[in-house]
């Protein structure tokens, strides 16, 4: 490993540690395997702690060249001697620690893509990786952080200029996907006076002008008299009250002007950005 947190080659993990194993091989007593995250260090996976009760066919839970995580439940760490569990690895704990190893890799990812940016300027690259390591936990963190919100999130990191800000910008948002999801709904709009058009207008314009934060409200027209309001953001939480915001500010609008109203949802989307 290259980035933060890496252990050395010779480093060993401790006691209910949860780690990411390769499987190598497979005997009548358990697994053995190597730690992936800990230089390949051997281990080894007795079949009492494969699962809850007798194991018939131990290749059922683990296959050669499998990758699995396991917990630690014994370490000699004179004799490098180190046991491992799977019964004992929730299945929230196996989801969490996966997440955790994907993100380490992307986190690695950025790292070598800024390099290359960089010709290979080492001590650039570690300034940049110190600053945002004073800041945040991991890089992961970090850079997800610049991805989702750009110079806001730069304006944390001090000591950066803006052409390196730039960079980070450009290869976090190049490299990191960013969850966004969009509810909407049709709106059913009528207004009889002489004005109506530009009532309508007015309040759609209004309803668009929502500042709730993080969320874009945007109003298509469908034919009279149907217009689809979509309202995306980073979570459905502040999806949902940039919609509530903006159906609000249009019926009042519209109400004021004698205008009917009715909003009926449509199903929501999760999308990558």
């Amino acid at each position: 490993m290259t980035i933060e947190n890496a252990p050395p080659v010779q480093s060993m993990p401790d006691d209910g540690e949860l780690v990411l194993a390769t499987v190598r091989e497979i005997t009548a007593h358990g697994v053995y395997v190597t730690l992936d995250e800990y230089g390949r260090l051997p281990a080894f996976l007795h079949i009492s702690e494969i699962a809850t009760g007798w194991v018939r066919d131990i290749e059922r839970y683990a296959k050669p060249g499998q990758k699995i995580v396991l917990k630690v439940i014994r370490i000699n760490r004179g004799r490098k001697e180190i046991d491992l569990s799977l019964r004992q690895v929730s299945g929230e704990e196996r989801r969490a620690k996966v997440i955790e190893v994907k993100k380490t890799e992307k986190a690695e990812t950025i790292v070598d893509a800024l390099k290359i940016k960089l010709d290979n300027n080492d001590a650039a690259l570690r300034t940049i990786t110190d600053t945002i390591l004073n800041v945040y936990d991991t890089l992961y963190d970090g850079f997800e952080d610049i991805a989702r919100r750009g110079p806001k999130a730069l304006q944390k990191l001090e000591g950066l200029d803006a052409q390196t800000g730039a960079l980070l910008e450009e290869v976090t948002k190049d490299k990191i996907a960013i969850p966004i999801v969009e509810v909407r709904g049709v709106m059913d709009i009528r207004v009889k006076t002489s004005n109506g058009i530009e009532v309508i207008k007015s309040a759609l314009r209004y309803g668009e002008e929502v500042k709730t934060s993080g969320a874009q409200v945007k109003v298509t027209y469908l034919g009279t008299p149907r217009y689809r309001l979509i309202v995306k953001a980073e979570n459905y939480k502040v999806a949902e009250r940039g919609l509530q915001s903006a159906l609000e500010r249009i019926k009042t609008t519209l109400e004021k002007n004698k205008g009917k109203f009715n909003f009926t949802r449509e199903e929501s989307r999760k999308q990558l950005e």
